[in-house]
């Protein structure tokens, strides 16, 4: 941990929530109504939210699951989003999704024409804007609970 939290206090609550009110609230804000509003399909929406997670290296988010509706994905999902190149497991929308989060997160300067090609084939505009909100969010978020030990700190429902 690289913030000292208060003994007995939750890490995400104190440093979102009561050490930066104005900033953490809003950002909270944001994170969850990524979950709350989207309208991209489970697989397509787990499949970038995976590869930012193997990106960042963010404890929490690799562990985290998505759930709608009592659905989540398959237990090598997030292993198919590993290889997101080669498995079979994709259709090509779930598969541009994977790709662009890692794009997103690495080459930001190398989203070119043939790849824009190829996302407004298999996606309309309101969904890339939607998607890329959402990878941006999950980009920074985990990021920064990443970097400042939260990610280690957080605990899921259940474990």
């Amino acid at each position: 941990m690289n913030i000292d939290i208060p003994e007995g206090r939750n890490p995400i609550e104190y440093v979102w929530g009561e050490m930066v009110p104005g900033i953490g609230t809003a950002a909270s804000g944001f994170s969850l109504a990524v979950y709350a509003h989207t309208t991209l399909g489970l697989r397509e929406f787990e499949a970038a939210r995976l590869r930012i997670a193997q990106i960042n290296g963010c404890s929490f988010c690799l562990d985290w699951r998505t759930e709608r509706d009592g659905r989540t994905v398959e237990d090598d999902f997030a292993d198919a989003v590993t290889g997101w190149r080669t498995t079979d497991a994709f259709d090509d929308r779930t598969r541009l999704a994977a790709e662009y989060a890692e794009r997103y997160a690495t080459d930001h300067h190398g989203l070119d024409d043939e790849f824009w090609s190829r996302m407004t084939a298999h996606y309309g505009q309101t969904e890339i804007v939607e998607l890329s909100m959402s990878i941006g969010a999950w980009l920074v978020f985990g990021r920064l609970n990443h970097v400042l030990g939260l990610d280690t700190m957080c605990v899921l429902p259940g474990h």
